[in-house]
């Protein structure tokens, strides 16, 4: 064939193929949605700003430092650009429905009292007539100066540190407010059997001797005695009782925050990532000022600070990573966190739950806990190497129901319209039935263990929270219908329409009621900060009076959670290879119907055929496909399940450019 025959040939194909896919249809720049960082400042709302050590020459980044002509330069160009540092005062004025905040308003803080913010910050302040919170730590400036400080196990010189005289006179000058930053807790503790140290305020000491974790009581205590201390001396210093909390590290934690609260504490800061609201000033979010930005990297980083978060998300079997050796273990360990660092992923759901069977029935955890066996304390390992080493943000995955727990307890039954009997449904997820006040306990319980044992910044419902149309039909669940109002029996139920309908809400609502029950306990151990996500399955998406056959529903999921995680797994749904992408977009143009719902909706695909007897792992560039689908119908939120980290699949190199916004977002 001539060449040029070869070329028309070719065009046609290239033409045939751009043809096959139909463009998105044209919109003016008008009618565009703006991105979050372009859209008016929220009002009332306010951007922390973190900074630590100011030096001359060479920042030291063990301690976050950035040189004095940079720090000039980044708060130059936030007053050029009309941000307004803003007071405590201003602040809680407003929060009571007091004179608003200005637009684009800063909270401007200085953590860990460093001579710099004497010498280098406040003339700065003071030319600029802006105001700051200075945060110090207690034992830190303690030290006598003629003693190296102990900042945090290593010595470092005490000219480097304030002396109070000088917090004091800095706390006199009008512009500056103490804040706390713990007394002796800024430093880290041993966390769990494997040796990380984790915040001391966050944490609670596992002691390798007697092999036992502190107590709640016990760390309680020992928090107390920490946030007395240092209120105690600000107070004596300044004159007042400090109202503003500084996390170390940023790790907030919520049995702690109720301490602090106890002690008149009105706000608490983190370095978790966004904007803070006036109805969220014990969990405020921070910038943190790192790596000695340039000027770009600084406006950038404070302009996308408004943005939305975009989830990506590779979802991890904790199965693959134990190992009865505990070497092997370790080397699985390894391969997971090299993985996530390479993916580009920013979020991992992980199995806190073992599962080696596959069947669901969760008969032991990877946390110590009051219920179940422990086939391995190695859930907060992972956890913890995963967020300080792939810098990723970890979701402990957690069955709602699926506990293989002491046989007594009441289950969920099905009754059979056949034989008007009621038994386990074989073909379900083995669950406990929700409607038992001893069931409900004890997974509280197990939600309360997970949470105060293990650092996590999310919660995955997992899909197990599902109720047919002929479940529960447990005395407990018959007895919970007659209280409201409904017939006492599943076959009253289902003869009359309006009473089904009324009974399929009632169990979508009491799932959620009982998930709300869990977060929060999580939360009143954890922190307000840990965010919850849910899976949904797809067909209460796509068709939405199928609720009665899920208890699940849509709407229900976007009020409640942070995230909904529908299971965008198009061949487990019986569809093609070829209706898998018309299937997906159909599955995004029913969120995407919802106002807003696209931004709390992250997509987890499917990694595996399991409708095929050997589960056949999917190819990658299939999965890079369907990511791009997502993507052109306008999700931004999305991952998929099973990793093999192990044995890399799906292939890294294919699905990386789809899947980490660092490549394509």
């Amino acid at each position: 064939m001539p060449l040029i025959s070869r070329f028309i040939l070719l065009l046609g194909v290239l033409l045939v193929s751009a043809c096959a896919q139909q463009a998105p249809a044209f919109t003016p720049p008008s009618e565009r949605p703006l991105a979050a960082n372009e859209q008016p400042w929220p009002k009332n709302h306010v951007l922390g700003i973190a900074y630590h050590d100011v030096e001359d020459r060479d920042p030291d980044q063990a301690v976050v430092a950035v040189r004095t002509e940079r720090m000039i330069e980044q708060l130059a160009w936030l007053r050029e650009n009309n941000y307004r540092p803003v007071t405590v005062d201003q602040i809680m004025a407003a929060r009571n429905g007091g004179p608003e905040l200005p637009p684009k308003a800063i909270l401007l803080s200085f953590d860990d009292g460093y001579a710099s913010f004497y010498t280098r910050v406040m003339p700065v302040l003071r030319a600029y007539n802006w105001h700051a919170l200075l945060a110090p730590v207690g034992t830190w400036i303690d030290t006598p100066l003629n003693q190296p400080v102990d900042f945090a196990g290593t010595p470092r010189a005490r000219s480097d540190f304030l002396t109070w005289d000088q917090v004091r006179e800095i706390s006199q000058s009008g512009l500056v407010e103490i804040a706390a930053h713990t007394d002796a807790s800024h430093k880290g503790i041993l966390a769990n059997p494997q040796g990380n140290m984790q915040p001391a305020a966050a944490t609670r000491r596992y002691d390798p001797v007697s092999k036992r974790y502190e107590s709640e009581a016990e760390f309680q205590a020992r928090i107390r005695s920490d946030v007395v201390a240092i209120s105690e001396k600000i107070r004596k210093v300044t004159g007042k009782k400090p109202r503003v909390w500084v996390w170390p590290y940023g790790t907030a934690d919520g049995t702690s925050l109720t301490v602090i609260s106890e002690q008149g504490y009105e706000i608490a800061l983190t370095l978790d990532d966004g904007l803070d609201a006036l109805d969220n000033l014990m969990s405020s979010p921070r910038f943190l000022v790192a790596s000695d930005p340039d000027g770009e990297h600084f406006a950038n980083s404070v302009v996308g600070a408004q943005s939305d978060f975009v989830m990506r998300v590779v979802h991890v079997d904790l199965d693959n990573v134990y190992d009865p050796d505990p070497a092997q273990q370790e080397i699985n360990l390894g391969k997971l966190i090299q993985r996530m660092a390479d993916m580009g992923a920013n979020t991992v759901f992980l199995q806190a739950f073992a599962d080696p069977k596959g069947d669901g029935l969760v008969d032991s955890l990877y946390f110590p806990n009051r219920h179940l066996p422990v086939r391995a304390d190695i859930f907060d390992r992972v956890a913890w190497q995963l967020r300080t080493r792939a810098h990723v943000k970890v979701f402990a995955w957690m069955p709602v129901l699926s506990f293989g727990l002491d046989a007594k307890l009441p289950r969920v039954t099905r009754w059979d319209p056949k034989t008007g009997t009621t038994a386990v449904d074989p073909d379900q997820y083995q669950r406990l039935s929700p409607f038992d006040p001893q069931v409900r306990q004890i997974i509280g319980e197990i939600y309360e263990d997970v949470a105060r044992l293990t650092s996590v910044d999310g919660i995955l419902y997992h899909d197990d929270a599902v109720l047919s149309d002929f479940e529960d039909a447990s005395p407990e669940a018959l007895k919970a219908y007659a209280a409201h109002g409904l017939p006492g029996s599943i076959a009253a139920l289902r003869d009359d329409p309006a009473a089904m309908q009324r009974w399929t809400r009632f169990k979508s609502k009491y799932l959620i009621d009982f998930t709300n029950e869990l977060t929060a306990k999580v939360r009143a151990i954890r922190g307000p900060q840990v965010l919850t996500a849910r899976n949904i399955f797809a067909e209460p998406v796509l068709n939405p009076e199928s609720e009665t056959w899920f208890a699940q529903n849509l709407d229900d999921f976007l009020v409640t959670y942070d995230w909904t995680a529908p299971m965008a797994m198009p061949l487990m749904e019986k569809q093609t290879h070829a209706q898998s992408g018309p299937w997906l977009e159909e599955l995004v143009a029913k969120i995407k119907q919802r106002p807003g719902a696209l931004d709390r909706t992250v997509f987890e695909l499917q990694a595996r055929d399991w409708t095929k007897k050997d589960q056949a792992d999917i190819d990658g560039a299939q999965l890079a496909d369907w990511m791009g689908r997502l993507k052109r119908q306008g999700a931004t939120s999305f991952g998929y399940y099973p990793d093999n980290f192990l044995d890399n699949l799906p292939d890294l190199k294919t699905v990386r450019p789809a899947l980490s916004n660092k490549w394509n977002p």
